[in-house]
C-alpha cells in the first residue's frame, strides 16, 4: 500500500499544469472569447435574424461536444475502464462545460422568433398539423424544459466531477463506487433527455416533421465529436511535452478505435432515419429531406455519406492509421469540421430554401460557443490535476498496451 501511495504522489508532482503555461492558455481563450462577442454584438446590430440563426448551430455544436463527454465520462466508471484514466480528467473537463450551456442558451431564448416557425401564430393557426402542436411549442414551455434539461445534466455532471477530483487527495475506491451509482441513471438522462433537447433546439426547427431515432443520430454525431476533442486536446499537450509519457500511442489506438466505431455507429443511424422514412414514404416524412434536394442543398445532401462514411471509415479501418498521430489528428480535424457542415445541413435549409449561404456570422458564433466553453475547460487545469492522480487504476492505465 505504501509503494502505491509514493507512486501516485509521485505522478501528483508532474500532473500540475505550469502558471505560466495555464495563463496562456486562458488568455488566448479570452482574446478569442472577445473577438466573438464583439462578432455578434454587431451581428445583433445589422443583421439580428441571421445572428440567431447561425448562433443556433453552433450552440447546438458546442452543446452535443458536452453531451458525448458527459456518456462517455459516465460509461468508464461504470465499466471500470483502466485504459482512459490518464485522459480521463481531460474527459471530464470537458463534461463540466455541460452547465454552460444553460448560459449560452440565453441567445436562443432572445431570438426565438428568428428561429423557431411555430413562433408565428399566425401560420400555427392556419396549419392544423402546428395547432396540434401548439400546446407544447409554447416559449414559456420551451424554455422551461431546457432549463430542467441543463439542471439535471448539471447536477449529475457536477457530481460525478467532485467524486472524481475528492479522489485525488482521498486516494480511496469509495469515491469509484459513488461516482459508478450516479452514472447509472445519469445514462438514461444523457440518453433520453438528450434526446428531448434535440427535438426541442433542432427538430422543431421544422415542427410537423418527426422522426423517432432522430435525438440518437445527433447524440451520436456529439460523441464522434467529443473524441475528436479529446484527440486534439491530446496532441496539443503533447506537442507541448504535456502528458507525453502518460498518453501513449497506445491510448492514440484507442481512441481511433473509437472514431471509427462511432463514424460506423452514426452511419447505421442515420442510414436507418432516411431508410425508414424512404420505404414508408410518407408526405409528412419525407417532406424534410425534399427541403434538403433543393437548389445548392442537394450536392451538399449527395456528398453527406461521402463526408460522414466512405472517406473516414477506410482511413480508420486501418491500423497504421489509428496508430499514427498524424493521422489521427488530421481525421480528428475532418470530424469536427463535418459535423459542423452536417449541423449547418440540418438548420439552414428551414431559412435559406434554395441553398447554402455562408455569412460571417457563422463564424463568429462559433469562436463565441468554442472560446467560452474553451475557458470553463481550461479553468479546471488551474484548480485541479491534470490525470485523476488518486484513480487505483492509473497505474494500470500508465503501463496500457493494445492486445
Amino acid at each position: 500500500m505504501s509503494q502505491t501511495h509514493s507512486t501516485h504522489a509521485a505522478v501528483a508532482d508532474n500532473y500540475q499544469l505550469e502558471i505560466s503555461r495555464w495563463n496562456t492558455g486562458r488568455n488566448v481563450l479570452v482574446f478569442a472569447a472577445l473577438l466573438g462577442i464583439i462578432g455578434c454584438i454587431a451581428g445583433y446590430i445589422t443583421n439580428p435574424a441571421r445572428l440567431f440563426q447561425s448562433y443556433t448551430v453552433a450552440f447546438a455544436f458546442t452543446t452535443l461536444i458536452g453531451l458525448g463527454a458527459f456518456f462517455f465520462v459516465m460509461v468508464q466508471f461504470l465499466t471500470g475502464s483502466a485504459w482512459s484514466v490518464t485522459m480521463r480528467r481531460i474527459m471530464e473537463n470537458i463534461m463540466i462545460t455541460l452547465p454552460v450551456g444553460l448560459i449560452l442558451f440565453i441567445p436562443i431564448a432572445i431570438g426565438l422568433n428568428e428561429i423557431y416557425p411555430w413562433m408565428n401564430q399566425q401560420a400555427v393557426a392556419a396549419d392544423a398539423v402546428l395547432k396540434a402542436k401548439s400546446s407544447f411549442l409554447t416559449p414559456n414551455w420551451f424554455i422551461t424544459r431546457t432549463v430542467i434539461y441543463f439542471f439535471l445534466w448539471s447536477l449529475w455532471a457536477g457530481s460525478i466531477y467532485y467524486q472524481s477530483t475528492k479522489q485525488d487527495t482521498a486516494r480511496s475506491i469509495k469515491q469509484m463506487h459513488i461516482a459508478s451509482r450516479w452514472s447509472a441513471p445519469g445514462l438514461f438522462l444523457a440518453v433520453a433527455i438528450g434526446t428531448m433537447a434535440s427535438y426541442d433546439w433542432l427538430m422543431s426547427l421544422e415542427p410537423k416533421w418527426y422522426s423517432t431515432i432522430f435525438g440518437l443520430v445527433m447524440l451520436s454525431g456529439g460523441s464522434l465529436s467529443f473524441f475528436s476533442v479529446v484527440i486534439l486536446v491530446c496532441l496539443a499537450f503533447r506537442r507541448a511535452g504535456i502528458l507525453k509519457n502518460s498518453i501513449t500511442v497506445e491510448h492514440y489506438h484507442d481512441l481511433g478505435k473509437w472514431l471509427l466505431a462511432l463514424t460506423a455507429f452514426y452511419t447505421y443511424v442515420a442510414f436507418a432515419q432516411y431508410f425508414l422514412i424512404w420505404y414508408s414514404n410518407l408526405p409528412e416524412e419525407t417532406i424534410w429531406y425534399r427541403h434538403r434536394m433543393v437548389g445548392s442543398w442537394f450536392p451538399v445532401s449527395l456528398a453527406m455519406p461521402f463526408l460522414r462514411f466512405l472517406i473516414p471509415f477506410p482511413i480508420l479501418l486501418s491500423l497504421p492509421a489509428k496508430r499514427s498521430l498524424k493521422v489521427i489528428g488530421f481525421m480528428a480535424v475532418y470530424s469536427l469540421i463535418v459535423e459542423y457542415i452536417d449541423l449547418y445541413w440540418i438548420v439552414m435549409p428551414t431559412y435559406y430554401k434554395t441553398g447554402p449561404q455562408p455569412h460571417w456570422l457563422d463564424l463568429a458564433t462559433l469562436v463565441t460557443t468554442v472560446s467560452i466553453c474553451g475557458l470553463v475547460f481550461w479553468s479546471r487545469f488551474r484548480k485541479h490535476k491534470m490525470v485523476p492522480v488518486g484513480d487505483l487504476r492509473l497505474e494500470q492505465s500508465l503501463h496500457f498496451e493494445n492486445a
